[in-house]
């Protein structure tokens, strides 16, 4: 690992935390000298990704938003996405997200709205809790080493008095979810909002990323047809990135 490269990266990700901070205040989050953190969120300055206001406190630069762009516009899986999540929206009336796993969180590549006029906020670039949601969970559940990712957010948040954070649950809903190939979740993150997800697999069968729905609470169970919908769009996303088999899906379904 490089150290100044390290220390860049973890000065980005505490402005992305905190919105704005003052070089003192960078400093005490690091650890690190305020000559060291100086340098580098000069340099950082320069380049256009940090940037400093009248008072001299600092935050995130447009050219954040610049490779954030990037990223999107050339992200395979978001391409391959985007037109399955805007069906499904469709198809279900309900809005359709797209994730991938980051650390303990679930950075959301597309979001498509609800299809019903009304007033929403697209959240692409939202981290969400990956313990209390079901996109987070279903990547969760496939992953190598599931408690890896959640050891980096660890004590677990509890965003509502739903949200399952005790490890032993969590493995439950693991094991089914493995089982089944669909997760739930309900009013986890926000109360009278529920989900439900299914993983996107690669040519080599690796989980990828997850696709799912979000539904009013009060409409659950969900019904056999919206979760065959967000199964389907999994494995159309899937099928295009050269899978050809799914978890909870037999090969020959």
């Amino acid at each position: 690992m490089i150290q100044s490269v390290d220390r860049a990266i973890s000065i980005l990700m505490e402005l992305q935390g905190a919105r704005r901070l003052s070089l003192t205040e960078l400093s005490g989050r690091l650890g690190l000298a305020i000559s060291t953190v100086h340098g580098i969120v000069a340099t950082l300055v320069a380049r256009g990704l940090v940037e400093q206001d009248s008072a001299g406190h600092y935050a995130l630069g447009a050219g954040v938003l610049r490779l954030g762009n990037v990223y999107l516009d050339s992200n395979e899986l978001r391409l391959r996405s985007v037109p399955w999540a805007e069906t499904l929206a469709e198809g279900t009336g309900y809005a359709a997200r797209v994730g991938v796993l980051m650390g303990g969180n679930v950075l959301v590549l597309h979001h498509a709205l609800r299809p019903d006029g009304s007033r929403q906020m697209r959240e692409i670039g939202v981290d969400l809790p990956a313990h209390g949601t079901a996109l987070g969970k279903v990547l969760l559940a496939y992953h190598p080493a599931p408690w890896t990712p959640l050891s980096e957010v660890t004590p677990l948040r509890r965003l509502t008095g739903r949200t399952v954070v005790e490890l032993a649950e969590l493995e439950r809903e693991f094991a089914t979810i493995r089982v089944e190939g669909i997760a739930h979740a309900e009013d986890e993150i926000v109360l009278s909002e529920s989900e439900v997800a299914a993983p996107i697999v690669d040519d080599t069968g690796v989980s990828v990323g997850a696709i799912g729905v979000v539904l009013p609470t009060t409409e659950l169970p969900a019904d056999r047809a919206t979760i065959d919908a967000v199964r389907n769009a999994a494995i159309g996303i899937s099928r295009e990135l050269g899978a050809t088999t799914w978890p909870g899906v037999a090969p020959s379904e």
